[in-house]
């Protein structure tokens, strides 16, 4: 997998002055669009979109500065239709406009290729089994929230705090099936997963039952779910299992992520500093 994955970094290299097909890229990769996305973003650390953009930016900062092209052919050159978009582009990135990199040699910021490769670290296992569930309605409310990657979501903490008890304990009773009691849920996540982009978060439970009117709810088809058990401080340890699945568990497994709600299901201690948490993620048997 972390192979294939260098040839996709190889193939954007190669044309960083061209439309940047992902599907290409998850051809290249021999996984789904899906999954591409969510394994870059894992293992680089920012969307492929960003990694795409910056290193665009990189090269181009080098002609800017070399001072041999136009800098209206070098904003072609890197896809950009006029020389006021690369500007606003090239700024966003290097904190200055390319006309005033080139007069006065401004210090400029570079991003560096990525390539990826295997390190192995302890001889730690990870919890998991695989489910083939059917067919469950989520049921509780739900909010469109913010993206966050890491600390709380001041954004959730509001909407959750926000919702009466009685109605938690009646969204609680609902409950008939693993994942058991309340859950966490993020569905309809933006494919390059950006911080601060949108996604739809449920508080509420997987059931069979019908849902209440004044609740809120979706039918998830069957599938399969890898389910992973995690056990620390919170959040960082529910934070780093999202982490540890995708860079570790994801390349070592012959399963990929495929579209739907990816389900917590966190158990807090008293002070609400520990937590026992499970995850749920949609997969499918990744192609031979």
């Amino acid at each position: 997998m972390l192979e294939r994955l260098n040839e996709a970094m190889a193939h954007i290299e190669r044309h960083l002055g061209q439309r940047i097909e992902v599907a290409e890229l998850a051809r290249i990769a021999l996984t789904s669009e899906y999954h591409f996305r969510r394994m870059f973003s894992a293992l680089a650390g920012m969307p492929l979109s960003e990694y795409v953009r910056r290193r665009r930016l990189t090269v181009a900062a080098a002609e800017v500065t070399a001072g041999e092209r136009t800098l209206l052919d070098i904003a072609v050159r890197h896809g950009y239709g006029s020389t006021e978009a690369f500007t606003r582009a090239f700024r966003a990135l290097h904190g200055v406009g390319p006309g005033e990199a080139r007069r006065t040699g401004a210090a400029l910021r570079s991003q560096q290729r990525l390539s990826f490769r295997l390190v192995v670290e302890g001889s730690g296992s990870m919890r998991y089994r695989v489910v083939e569930k059917p067919e469950f309605r989520l049921v509780g409310r739900r909010a469109r929230v913010p993206l966050v990657h890491q600390g709380m979501n001041p954004a959730i903490v509001e909407f959750i705090r926000g919702i009466p008890k009685e109605t938690v304990a009646r969204i609680a009773a609902l409950s008939d099936q693993e994942p058991a009691g309340i859950v966490n849920v993020s569905d309809k996540v933006a494919d390059d997963r950006a911080e601060g982009s949108e996604l739809d978060y449920w508080h509420g439970v997987v059931t069979g039952a019908d849902a209440p009117a004044d609740l809120d709810s979706t039918t998830v088809p069957a599938g399969t779910w890898a389910v992973f058990e995690t056990a620390g401080e919170f959040p960082a340890a529910v934070q780093e299992l999202w982490r540890d699945v995708f860079t570790q568990w994801f390349p070592s497994n012959a399963y990929r992520s495929r579209p739907g709600p990816e389900i917590s299901r966190n158990r807090l201690s008293a002070d609400g500093t520990q937590v026992d948490a499970e995850l749920w993620i949609p997969v499918e048997r990744a192609a031979a």
